[in-house]
């Protein structure tokens, strides 16, 4: 009898130790949800939130717009969903939090300047974390953007330059009309 109340109670405090967990995760996602939110991961990493029509069935899973950056290239927001081929899936959740924070990537190369790491290194690693957990939550989706291009190729997607403001003024007007 007594080794039935100890089964029990066993079994009890492993329900209760799972679903503390499972709660806790949970509120990692959340907060990881958040702070993608107000990050504006979704501005460069989902299809569509350039053009005004985010494609949300394939959320953070890469751009279909890259940034030009004047002798650095073109440079499109990667898919950042666990898919093992095309996105993050292959990356673990330290490399993750470090791209994040430092941009630095497992491979040793550097995030494009456009990829805001410098205001993101005063993330805590709690937080950073947290984004990698709500990452994580995604499907996997298979989406392999294009590039990086280097300063001389030709992208095939639609692409934001990013020009100083005395290159911007000395432009042409636009037609009449426009």
């Amino acid at each position: 009898m007594i080794g039935r109340f100890v089964g029990f109670g066993l079994g009890a405090l492993a329900f209760v130790t799972i679903a503390q967990q499972a709660l806790a995760q949970s509120a990692q996602i959340k907060r990881g949800l958040y702070l993608v939110n107000i990050g504006g991961c979704n501005d460069c990493h989902t299809p569509g939130s350039f053009l005004g029509k985010r494609d949300t069935s394939r959320t953070l899973a890469g751009s279909d717009v890259g940034f030009a950056i004047p002798g650095m290239g073109v440079f499109v927001g990667p898919n950042l969903t666990p898919d093992k081929e095309t996105g993050l899936g292959n990356w673990t959740n330290e490399q993750v939090a470090a791209a994040i924070r430092t941009g630095k990537r497992p491979d040793g190369r550097m995030l494009a300047p456009v990829m805001p790491y410098k205001d993101f290194s005063s993330l805590t690693k709690e937080d950073a974390l947290a984004i990698v957990a709500y990452l994580r939550s995604l499907p996997p989706i298979s989406n392999k953007v294009p590039g990086p291009h280097g300063p001389a190729d030709k992208p095939g997607v639609f692409v934001m330059t990013v020009l100083p403001a005395d290159v911007y003024n000395s432009l042409p007007p636009p037609p009449p009309g426009k």
